[in-house]
């Protein structure tokens, strides 16, 4: 006799198939990482010389940027679960924060690792692969060492000393993989659906946490060459920096929306060395408005008594700088800056030297108002455009509508300022092998790449701290050295924030034989000149960039074949292609 065959339980048919339904698609949660950075048991308070390492030396923080990788949770029973794509950039300075991870298999987890630092494979890709807003976008991060390769994996810099009245600067950079570091904190996660959870980043575990680290005795600066005892030290230090407080794990986040994608840059090739960069989704490159741009940068309309244009102070010959020191305006005014050349913009963020104006389409249209220049009103600007035959057509064109407004002047002008691109300088071809620099220049090079830590025996010019890169920018603003000026206190004026007192933006060195004077103010007529700044006549003052302050008063004490070379090097930067299509006649 067969058994009976066993029955399941009655249970309606829909509400069975849904049960199943569940149980194959069990609920993935979320989790939002949110790195805090603390000095001790208080929050860190950027550019602020209060604390105390335990050599009894003074500190601050004036840059804490670093990379997040290799997130993984440990389950109950030991095993680990990585997450795939966790990487994030923590910047303190743009509060930088946060590294949400989703599609976590839902359950109980009792610790979190990460590491500062990106393994091989990632640190050796292509960094011109990612796209503008990617975490490893080296123009977003500036954390890319550039021709060096590779990613600097914490960057740490301030000031500190024993006298608060007289602090030199400091620079740690761990980067390479030796100095990936992993940490691993116990921690009891139930993962349900949103969560948070707080990490503490203690700066001051940094210097003391295994081995305390003393400014004078071991150093002031650190690159992470192999066998650097301090980049050793800092990397010990950093594995114990760390920590979760008490209440770190909250429930309920919600996911922010995501970016849409950003356009891409139109034109030939710049080379796998240039970043992606963030161009505005609302006003697509398109040949109708650049040309627009470009009639406009060229008509003298938009000046109040038709004198000038910006063509007037931005002069082809100088890379679309100006050679005078001051750009004279309407009825001969002039205003207290040197006018940038206009190259490359696509990759800023912030515009003109005290990066006031938040955009290239709002940057465009404030010389317009200002007296000291065209001295016009924008209204005015529209009712004289609107009388003089062919510009209605023109914006019919390139907006598809005839009207004229101010918005439309400034998207057309920035759409014309975004494709000016400078990529093609003897140093371009040079690293492509079609071109080949001489001895002289490359020892220039060579100098511009090298730091200077006289411990390890390394005396380089210390270039590209903050001219690393492509772009030969990091885009910042910084204090070199030059005397702080009351009458014009530089990016201070804008923000407010004491620490910015004499800082102007970071120019970029492409061109930079074409573009004299130097500096925000026009000062210095020569490079010459220039690099006798940063060789003998940095100023030392409570705002001075840490990467300046950390020389040798006066500065770097090149010897006089060190700047010869540094010269010719600087002048292989010139792009002549770019030059000659300036020359280019407006349409």
């Amino acid at each position: 006799m067969k058994p009976a065959p066993r029955l399941l339980p009655k249970m309606p048919v829909l509400l069975l198939a849904a049960a199943l339904a569940c149980a194959a698609q069990a609920p993935d949660a979320a989790l939002t990482l949110v790195f805090q950075p603390v000095a001790g048991n208080e929050p860190l308070v950027l550019d602020a010389p209060r604390h105390r390492n335990a050599a009894g030396e003074t500190w601050s923080v004036s840059r804490l940027s670093y990379l997040v990788s290799g997130v993984s949770l440990q389950r109950a029973d030991g095993s680990w679960l990585g997450l795939p794509d966790a990487i994030a950039w923590m910047d303190a300075a743009t509060r930088r924060d946060t590294l949400r991870i989703e599609k976590i298999p839902a359950g109980r987890y009792q610790a979190l690792r990460f590491h500062i630092g990106l393994d091989p494979q990632t640190n050796a890709a292509d960094p011109a692969s990612h796209p503008p807003e990617h975490p490893l976008n080296p123009n977003l991060n500036g954390l890319h060492w550039s021709w060096q390769g590779g990613y600097i994996f914490l960057a740490m810099e301030g000031l500190h000393g024993t006298d608060p009245g007289r602090l030199t600067g400091y620079a740690f950079h761990l980067a390479r993989e030796p100095f990936r570091t992993a940490v691993t904190l116990p921690c009891a996660l139930d993962l349900r659906d949103d969560a948070a959870l707080r990490v503490l980043f203690d700066t001051a575990a940094v210097l003391d946490a295994v081995k305390p680290v003393s400014f004078a005795k071991d150093g002031a600066t650190t690159h992470s060459k192999d066998g650097d005892p301090l980049a050793l030290a800092l990397r010990e230090n950093l594995a114990r920096a760390f920590r979760l407080p008490p209440d770190a794990f909250t429930a309920g986040v919600s996911a922010s929306a995501p970016l849409p994608p950003a356009p891409a840059l139109p034109g030939p090739d710049m080379g796998a060395a240039f970043p992606q960069p963030a161009l505005p989704a609302d006003n697509p490159l398109t040949p109708g408005r650049s040309a627009l741009g470009k009639r406009l940068f060229h008509e003298t309309a938009l000046s109040r008594d038709g004198s000038i244009s910006c063509a007037s102070c931005h002069h082809a010959g100088a890379a679309l700088s100006d050679p005078r020191r001051f750009s004279p305006g309407v009825e001969g005014r002039t205003g207290e800056r040197n006018a940038m050349p206009l190259f490359n913009l696509a990759w800023k963020k912030e515009f003109f030297w005290d990066g006031r104006a938040p955009s290239l389409r709002a940057q465009a249209l404030i010389p317009i108002e200002d007296h000291s220049e065209m001295d016009e009103k924008l209204e005015n600007v529209v009712v004289k455009l609107e009388r003089q035959p062919g510009w209605t057509a023109a914006f019919q064109n390139a907006f598809g509508a005839p009207e004229i407004t101010p918005e439309k002047i400034g998207l057309a002008l920035e759409n014309f300022l975004l494709g000016l691109t400078s990529h093609d300088s003897k140093f371009d071809k040079a690293q492509r092998g079609e071109a080949q620099l001489s001895a002289e220049e490359q020892r220039g090079f060579e100098l511009f790449m090298t730091e200077r830590e006289p411990r390890l025996g390394a005396l380089g010019a210390d270039c590209f701290h903050c001219h690393g890169g492509a772009l030969f920018t990091d885009h910042q603003f910084r204090n070199n050295g030059l005397p702080v000026s009351d009458a014009d206190p530089g990016r201070y004026k804008v923000t407010g924030v004491s620490i910015d007192r004499g800082a102007f933006a970071t120019p970029s060195l492409r061109n930079i034989a074409l573009t004299a004077p130097y500096m925000h103010d026009g000062r210095f007529a020569t490079l010459e000149e220039v690099v006798d700044h940063y060789s003998t006549g940095v100023q030392r003052t409570d705002t001075l960039d840490p990467n300046l302050a950390k020389h040798p008063d006066g500065g770097l004490h090149l010897p006089q074949e060190d700047k010869k070379a540094l010269l010719a090097f600087l002048r292989t930067l010139t792009d002549d292609r770019f030059a000659a299509s300036a020359h280019a006649d407006p349409p």
